[in-house]
């Protein structure tokens, strides 16, 4: 399996009216533009989920065409697969089932493809099923371009993929990379022996006594809904958001009093270990930190009281995990609204847009950045249809 794939979405010129039409072209493997490090390639145990995370960008410039924008991103990741070397390699697993990749060089996944559209015709890709989106890449008749990137999320978390998009764009206009990635993921090996010293309730599964599976079985609709800034103002947006979402959903989803619900988010670890991550350091640095009550708790209790349960909690389980967590009974919430994805540029100026356009779990929430000031925040997330319509109700917007 590829460790990165590239699609790339260029446009036709043509009079229909229709929706876009796309063509895709071959895959084409893009490997370093010089020698590269062969071998086995670590990953640490904050690395081993291998689900792929799928982002678009979207390009439109006043002043520039995109007749030469596939050359351009092409060389570019060529060159910047020379700092970024493990992305040209293939994920494999070992005798102990772990995760790791084979640096062979071959090079990433690169497919070219054109749409008889503009980039007006895209609509709002936060109103479809994320799934399909994350497939197209396209250069439209406008002169617009969309670029449209699977990663695995056992390469990067959210901070080190956003750096590495950036120095992609920074190699496409000539410059220097402002932050070389640090590669060596052998820094977060655990300790040998290794020492459990606190609780990990991020990994207890939760019985299902309100049978929710059964609601899943619905038609799952995928939703972005806009929370203006000082909307929530008891506290730090984040903690506002996170405690609000978390229990309009347990409600949506009719729990019952008793049932136990679990909240997860992900929060930034680099600067919490002892010494500091470097940085540049490029793969996962991010911990999930937990809160657990019932339903009724949850229902009964005003806003600040969910807030408060779960800061206390992220200072108790701020621990390094080393398995996946269950997600049963379980909402993960995790934030993007500071990353500078919208910052990137490979020579066409800002995107017009930048989406993560796939949602992992049914239980992951996202909140992103909205708006020309950034202020705002957009929660993206699915339910399924008789939870979405109780949750749009809750959501009051």
């Amino acid at each position: 399996m590829a460790a990165l794939t590239t699609r790339f979405l260029m446009e036709n010129v043509s009079n229909n009216t229709s929706p876009p039409s796309v063509k895709q072209k071959e895959p084409s493997l893009v490997p370093p533009a010089e020698e590269t490090e062969k071998g086995l390639y670590f990953l640490s145990n904050f690395d081993q989920t291998s689900y792929v995370v799928r982002t678009v960008y979207c390009f439109k410039s006043e002043d520039k065409g995109n007749e030469d924008a596939v050359k351009v991103i092409m060389d570019a990741l060529s060159k910047v697969l020379v700092h970024y070397y493990p992305l040209a390699g293939r994920l494999s697993v070992n005798s102990e089932g772990r995760l790791m990749v084979d640096c062979t060089g071959e090079g990433a996944v690169f497919v070219e493809a054109n749409a008889d559209g503009t980039v007006e015709e895209i609509g709002d890709i936060t109103k479809h099923d994320p799934v399909t989106l994350g497939k197209l890449v396209t250069k439209f008749k406008c002169g617009g371009f969309v670029l449209g990137l699977c990663m695995s999320h056992c390469m990067f978390d959210g901070i080190s993929a956003m750096e590495f998009v950036n120095s992609w764009g920074e190699t496409a206009r000539g410059l220097s990379l402002n932050i070389p990635p640090f590669l060596d993921r052998s820094i977060l090996k655990s300790r040998n022996p290794p020492k459990i010293e606190s609780q990990h309730h991020e990994f207890a599964k939760i019985e299902d006594i309100s049978e929710t599976s059964k609601v899943y079985k619905e038609e799952m609709l995928y939703s972005s809904f806009s929370m203006e800034d000082g909307v929530l103002d008891k506290c730090t947006t984040f903690e506002a958001l996170a405690a609000f979402v978390w229990r309009a959903r347990t409600q949506s989803l009719r729990m019952q009093p008793d049932h136990k619900t679990k909240l997860l988010f992900a929060v930034d670890g680099r600067s919490r270990f002892e010494p500091p991550l470097p940085k540049g350091y490029s793969g996962n640095g991010i911990v999930l930190t937990n809160a657990i009550c019932s339903a009724g708790e949850q229902l009964e209790h005003p806003l600040s009281f969910t807030v408060g349960l779960y800061m206390r909690s992220a200072i108790d389980y701020f621990e390094v995990t080393r398995a996946r967590p269950s997600l049963s009974a379980t909402l993960l919430v995790t934030t993007w609204s500071r990353l500078s994805f919208h910052t990137t540029n490979f020579g066409w100026g800002e995107p017009i847009f930048s989406r993560l356009v796939a949602l992992p779990e049914k239980e992951v929430i996202l909140f992103l950045s909205h708006g020309k000031e950034r202020k705002s925040i957009n929660v993206l997330l699915g339910l399924p249809a008789s939870a979405m319509k109780i949750f749009e109700q809750l959501m009051h917007v």
